[in-house]
């Protein structure tokens, strides 16, 4: 089988028992599963993360499913940290970690976990390593074990920037009443499931070679840090051709900007934006000028912070993380120096981390259409009108 034609049979097989929330987390989940056989290839691997509010939505299966599919698969659940270091350090070659119920190890109640998340945050990048003392008799040695492996989570709510941000992220849900799934079971579809993993073994070693030396052009928007997330993908789909490439860059730019619009910005960007709107025109402002126009913006938070209004004290802590400070400034209309901000000191941040305002195509006036000049009638000597629609003269009534 040719490279389209592994990725697509991959793809059918998945979507018989995953129902996906969308075109692009199938073809997303596919391309993950192809990368696990190229791991030593890739610069980064991405996890891939299935993530729900709700229990029963489909985020297990879509584990169970992938287990079969990519080379040494080790599903955890409540592992310990020495398991899974050693699983990783196996000479055999790096595993396909698959962690269910993560919200476990990253909750609010997750304790004694700081190793398992520190491995899976910094485990997507080739040569990472964890570090740890071990102890022989009286002495104690130094030892560094290989973190580095492809891992997919599974668990509800979200999970921590560091991990949300080096993973694709497929929103699960529950299956509605029209969606239909086949039921899964190992030892009923664990054969093809084995037939299928042989095809990806086969076409993954035929293009290792020209997958250590060919990377893939970025769609636009998928930079830095998703870029890392999204490369080795894009270049499995690249490898393999048909119409995996034009896929693969749409899941892409989608599941990008489908993240972004969900973690939405910080308060300290939000803040941002509200200030430049705030200052509009004018170069400086007192805190009291500021704090009134913020607290009074029914559409923001600032006016119920916690409770109360956002004070002076909030206001500098908040912009002190983009060096913007207060000080005494001349205001135009008020006697003497009062504590304030200078609209230059916050030129630098809003040009980082605020989007540009769009600029609005300028208004051109209407020229105002030249009449011909008015020659009076031949007969009558009366002017003529000039009739605008059909463009001639009309004569008057006399000489009609």
């Amino acid at each position: 089988m040719n490279g389209p034609q592994v990725l697509d049979s991959v793809r059918a097989h998945l979507e018989r028992f995953v129902a996906y929330p969308n075109t692009w987390a199938a073809d997303a989940h596919t391309l993950w599963i192809a990368h696990t056989h190229l791991m030593l290839v890739w610069e980064s691997t991405p996890r891939i993360a299935f993530l729900s509010p709700e229990p029963g939505s489909g985020k297990s299966r879509a584990l169970e499913v992938t287990e079969p599919l990519v080379p040494r698969p080790v599903y955890a659940v409540n592992t310990s940290p020495a398991y899974l270091f050693r699983k990783v350090s196996d000479e055999s070659g790096p595993p396909t970690i698959l962690y269910d119920e993560i919200d476990t190890v990253f909750g609010p109640k997750a304790k004694d976990n700081e190793d398992i998340r520190g491995m899976l945050n910094a485990g997507h990048r080739r040569g990472a390593t964890a570090g740890r003392c071990v102890v022989r008799g009286k002495e104690i040695f130094t030892e560094e074990l290989p973190a580095y492996c492809a891992v997919a989570l599974a668990g509800l709510n979200d999970l921590p920037d560091t991990i949300m941000t080096r993973s694709v992220v497929i929103r699960m849900r529950r299956r509605a009443k029209h969606e239909r799934v086949e039921p899964w079971r190992l030892r009923i579809n664990g054969p093809e499931s084995h037939v299928i993993f042989d095809h990806l073994a086969r076409w993954a070693a035929s293009v290792e070679s020209k997958a250590a030396v060919q990377w893939p052009d970025m769609p636009q928007g998928v930079e830095d840090r998703n870029a890392d997330v999204w490369e080795a993908l894009i270049a499995v789909a690249d490898l393999a051709g048909g119409d995996w490439p034009q896929r693969a860059r749409v899941a892409a730019v989608t599941a990008v900007t489908d993240l972004s619009r969900q973690r939405g910005e910080s308060l300290g960007i939000r803040l941002l934006s509200d200030l430049r709107s705030v200052f509009a025109a004018r170069s400086r402002m007192s805190t009291i000028e500021i704090l009134d126009a913020l607290n009074g913006m029914t559409e923001s938070p600032w006016g119920n912070l916690r409770g109360k209004e956002l004070d002076a004290r909030a206001l500098s802590r908040f912009l002190s993380k983009y060096e913007v400070r207060p000080r005494l400034l001349r205001i135009e209309g008020e006697n003497g120096p009062l504590h304030g901000y200078d609209a230059a000191d916050l030129a630098d941040p809003w040009s980082r981390y605020v989007a540009p305002v769009p600029l609005q195509e300028p208004v051109t006036a209407v020229t105002p259409v030249t009449s011909p000049p008015v020659e009076p009638c031949s007969v009558c000597h009366e002017p003529m009108s000039f009739d605008s629609g059909t463009g001639v003269h009309v004569t008057c009534e006399a000489v009609v």
